[in-house]
């Protein structure tokens, strides 16, 4: 069963999904059996890499509103990532353009660090107030979890991998990807937002269930015809 996960590392409800997510996926029967794959989504694109705004001050020009309406906004934030034991640190957070983070994580999924460095990533935007739009903090992000720096180097210094940042785009707005998370299971089911762990696990269980095989039980020589002949069951049985 494959399960790709749409998310923006500048999201915060993306981290609580993730968590949530993964959570559902430990206590499922069939984990080992699950691929899970990470795609691209950026939430804003046009956002400068280096800026001296907060994000309080971000928040309150995008919705015109004071910056301490913008960080009391935050607050609920907080509590729900609390939840899942994230520790959210907006006073620290610096807003930057994720492209070049997006870019590296398709780097990361080729070296089977798909799942580090988007963990990683996560943490040092919102709880460590990380950088992540630097080269320099990419880098040593990257190779925190095992992926070789100058490797990393040259992709964040370069151009690789924006042709398969634009393809993720593309496909969820071909699927209706209008905010993230999102998580689509098979191509068959979407989960939207970061919803409640039962939500995840029914989607799991149910997903499984219609991806496997029929059961049959008896055996092959049981009362049963087909186009040829009819099977008579032994009566000693």
């Amino acid at each position: 069963m494959k399960i790709e996960i749409w998310s923006d590392y500048m999201c915060p409800f993306c981290y609580i999904g993730k968590r949530r997510f993964e959570e559902a996926l430990e206590l499922f029967p069939n984990k080992d059996n699950v691929e899970v794959i990470y795609r691209s989504f950026e939430l804003n694109p046009n956002e400068a890499r280096d800026t001296d705004l907060t994000t309080y001050d971000s928040l309150a020009q995008k919705y015109g509103m004071s910056v301490q309406e913008a960080k009391s906004m935050t607050e609920n934030v907080v509590a729900q990532a609390r939840t899942v034991g994230l520790n959210y640190n907006f006073d620290v957070v610096k807003p930057t353009n994720s492209f070049d983070a997006h870019r590296l994580t398709h780097y990361a999924a080729e070296q089977g660090k798909a799942k580090e460095i988007t963990e990683r990533l996560f943490s040092a935007y919102f709880e460590d107030g990380e950088h992540v739009g630097s080269p320099e903090v990419l880098v040593r992000l990257a190779e925190e979890v095992g992926i070789d720096a100058l490797q990393a180097q040259e992709v964040v210094a370069g151009s690789a991998y924006a042709e398969e940042v634009r393809r993720d785009e593309k496909e969820g707005a071909e699927l209706g990807i209008q905010g993230v998370p999102f998580f689509v299971i098979d191509r068959k089911y979407g989960i939207s937002g970061a919803q409640p762990l039962q939500v995840f696990t029914d989607a799991l269980t149910q997903a499984w269930s219609e991806s496997q095989p029929l059961k049959v039980f008896g055996g092959t020589d049981d009362a049963l015809c087909t186009d040829d002949s009819c099977v008579m069951p032994d009566k000693e049985k």
